[in-house]
């Protein structure tokens, strides 16, 4: 949109199709989460940020992941992961240690509890993935759709300042 760009009514702005295709991604990302969210609730009892929060800890390894790293990947404010960590701490599900080069660090890493969890409830998460998202998709779009969420995910992360 350029700087002198302007909509002339309310409904030309509702009705952008710029506007129209982020309110549909976020209207329909927020129904996955609450139907996806929901199964990851029933099975394990734990809500869908906690469970985020397990693949953010599984994906770092062994080595385990800095409360900055989790915030920066969840755009939550240092004090948000905090308070996320503390939660998974308190189920069992993850555990801090300090970091060995930097004693001001904490890393998190899984529990053996929690990677019981992230390979449980991933199966059913997958499949409810499939169900309501790759289903609907032809295998071509599957490909195109995987690709452009690539895309949009590391040119938002690009502009994402650091969280504080």
């Amino acid at each position: 949109m350029e700087p002198e760009e302007r909509f002339e009514t309310p409904e030309d702005a509702a009705n952008d199709p710029r506007i129209l295709v982020f309110g549909r991604l976020l209207g329909a990302a927020n129904r996955l989460e609450f139907i996806l969210g929901a199964a990851i609730e029933a099975e394990a009892g734990i809500d869908h940020s906690l469970y985020e929060l397990l693949l953010i800890v599984a994906r770092a390894g062994d080595g385990g992941i800095a409360v900055r790293g989790i915030a920066q990947s969840r755009v939550l404010t240092s004090g948000g992961a905090t308070r996320l960590v503390q939660r998974a701490v308190a189920k069992g599900l993850v555990s801090r240690r300090t970091c060995p080069t930097d004693k001001r660090v904490q890393l998190i890493e899984l529990t053996p509890h929690g990677s019981e969890i992230v390979t449980t409830v991933s199966v059913i998460h997958a499949r409810g993935i499939e169900r309501y998202l790759l289903d609907v998709l032809t295998a071509d779009q599957r490909v195109v759709f995987a690709e452009a969420v690539r895309a949009i995910s590391k040119n938002a992360a690009a502009a994402l300042p650091v969280m504080p």
